[in-house]
C-alpha cells in the first residue's frame, strides 16, 4: 500500500510544484526554501539535535511550552523546528527567534525524507497534533529515530478517514514510539488506529504564556476607547465573515467590531468584502485608528492574538460557523475574555466542553445566535466578569501538559542512550 501511495505522490509532483508557485504569488515564503522540501539543507549538522515538526501557525505556537522545556532540560542539544506552510515558518521566527533552527519538512518522498534524516540525525522527533506521513514514519523507524506524537487530537471524522486508509495509516501510527493525547477520547481513537504507548498528557496550549508586551499594548489600545465596547471575531474563515457582519448590521451602535481573519492571504479580500457591505474599515497593518464612524477594525497582522484578546470585551471564535472544526479558544480564556463559539468545534471538542461546563464559554447554533449572545454579554458587565474569571481558572487547572510531555521525551532519550 505504501508503494502505491508513493507512486501517486510522484505522479502528483507537477501539481504540487505548480500549487507551491501559485501560492507564492500572495505569500512569497512559499517560493523560498524549495530545496528543503526535497530534503536538501544548507544548515550545519549538529552533534546533538532534537527535532519538532509543527505544520503551521497553530502548531508552532502550541509546541512552544514543550520546546522551552526541552531547551531547559537539554541545554547541550540544538532544537530544529520544521513546518510546511509559509505562515508557519514566519510564526516560528516570531515565537522562537534565533533560539531554534528552522527548515521546511521535506515532502513525503522516500529519498527526500532519507536525505533529511541523514543530514540532521535527530536523537528524537516530535510531531505536533496529527502530522503522520507514511514514508517519513517508515524512514524514522529504519534510522532508529524515536517519534512522539505530541498534543495529539483525533476527532471522530478524522478517525473515520484514517480507518478507510488503514493499510497505509496503521503502520505509520504503529511506528510511533509514544503518543501524548490531549484527552481520553483522543487517546482511545489513536489507540484504535494503531498508535502505541498512548497516554493522556493534556493540551500544551494551556501552558502557553501570553506575550506580555502584546497584551500590554492591547490594554493600552482598549483604554483609548473608553466609550466603546469591543467585540472580537477571532480567526475567522472563508464564508464566515459575511454571515457575522450581516448579523451585526451596518447601523452604528457604539460597538467596535474587531475582525481577525485566520489566513493572511485573505486580508485584502475580507477588507473589500466589509467595505462592499457598507462598513468603514480601519486596518491595523496601516496604522489606521478606529476613529468615531469607523465601526470595523481589521486585524490584518500575524502573531498578535494576545494584542487582540487584550482589547476585547467578548470574543467570537471563527472556524466554528462552517463545518471546519473551529479554532483554539484557550488563548481567549487565558486572557479572561468571555467566549462564544458556533456549532462546529469538533477539532476542539474536549476544550469546548470544558469551557462551556465551566461557564467560560457559550456555544450557539449560528451567526445570528452568536450576535444575540454577544450583545447580551456586552450589556452585562457582571456576567462578563464571571465568565472571564471562569476562563482564567479553567486554564490554571489544566496547566502541566508540557511537563507530562517532557517526561515522555525524557524516557525515550534515556532508553536510546542506554540502547
Amino acid at each position: 500500500m505504501r508503494a502505491l501511495y508513493t507512486l501517486l505522490l510522484y505522479a502528483a509532483l507537477p501539481w504540487i510544484l505548480a500549487r507551491l508557485w501559485w501560492r507564492g504569488r500572495r505569500e512569497p515564503g512559499y517560493r523560498e526554501g524549495l530545496a528543503e522540501r526535497f530534503g536538501l539543507s544548507d544548515l550545519e549538522p549538529k552533534p546533538k539535535l532534537l527535532w519538532l515538526h509543527a505544520v503551521s501557525v497553530g502548531e508552532a505556537r502550541a509546541c512552544a511550552p514543550l520546546v522551552r522545556a526541552l531547551q531547559r532540560e537539554h541545554p547541550d542539544h540544538d532544537v530544529l523546528v520544521t513546518c510546511l506552510t509559509a505562515s508557519g515558518r514566519e510564526t516560528v521566527k516570531q515565537v522562537y527567534g534565533e533560539s531554534v533552527l528552522l527548515a521546511y519538512l521535506p515532502y513525503d518522498y522516500p529519498r527526500a525524507v532519507r536525505r533529511f534524516l541523514e543530514h540532521f540525525r535527530p536523537r528524537l522527533g516530535v510531531l505536533v497534533e496529527t502530522e503522520i506521513w507514511p514514508n517519513l514514519m517508515h524512514a524514522c523507524r529504519q534510522y532508529g529515530v524515536p517519534m512522539v506524537l505530541a498534543n495529539a487530537r483525533m476527532s471522530q471524522r478524522s478517525a473515520r478517514g484514517y480507518q478507510r486508509l488503514g493499510l497505509l495509516s496503521r503502520p505509520a501510527f504503529a511506528a510511533l514510539a509514544a503518543t501524548c493525547a490531549q484527552g481520553p477520547a483522543d487517546a482511545r481513537r489513536l489507540a484504535l488506529l494503531g498508535a502505541r504507548e498512548v497516554s493522556v498528557a493534556g493540551n500544551l496550549k494551556f501552558d502557553i504564556a501570553p506575550d506580555a508586551a502584546k497584551a500590554g499594548e492591547g490594554r493600552a489600545f482598549r483604554a483609548a476607547l473608553p466609550q466603546r465596547k469591543v467585540l472580537l471575531f477571532a480567526s475567522t474563515r472563508e464564508g464566515e465573515e459575511a454571515r457575522l457582519l450581516e448579523a451585526c448590521g451596518v447601523a452604528e451602535d457604539g460597538t467596535l467590531l474587531v475582525l481577525v481573519p485566520r489566513h493572511q492571504q485573505r486580508f485584502d479580500a475580507v477588507a473589500a468584502l466589509a467595505e462592499r457591505m457598507g462598513f468603514s474599515v480601519a486596518r491595523r497593518s496601516r496604522g489606521e485608528a478606529p476613529r468615531p464612524g469607523r465601526r470595523l477594525y481589521l486585524g490584518d497582522t500575524m502573531g498578535e492574538m494576545d494584542f487582540y484578546y487584550a482589547l476585547a470585551d467578548v470574543a467570537v471564535i471563527g472556524g466554528s460557523f462552517e463545518p471546519l472544526g473551529g479554532q483554539n479558544l484557550i488563548e481567549a480564556c487565558a486572557a479572561g475574555v468571555p467566549v462564544i463559539t458556533g456549532p462546529h468545534m469538533f477539532n476542539f471538542a474536549d476544550v469546548t466542553r470544558l469551557a462551556v461546563r465551566a461557564q467560560a464559554a457559550l456555544q450557539v447554533a449560528d451567526a445570528g445566535a452568536a450576535l444575540r449572545a454577544a450583545r447580551a454579554l456586552l450589556a452585562d458587565e457582571e456576567r462578563r466578569a464571571r465568565m472571564g474569571l471562569a476562563g482564567m481558572r479553567l486554564c490554571a487547572r489544566h496547566r502541566g501538559a508540557a511537563e507530562r510531555h517532557l517526561a515522555v521525551c525524557r524516557g525515550l532519550l534515556t532508553a536510546r542512550a542506554r540502547g
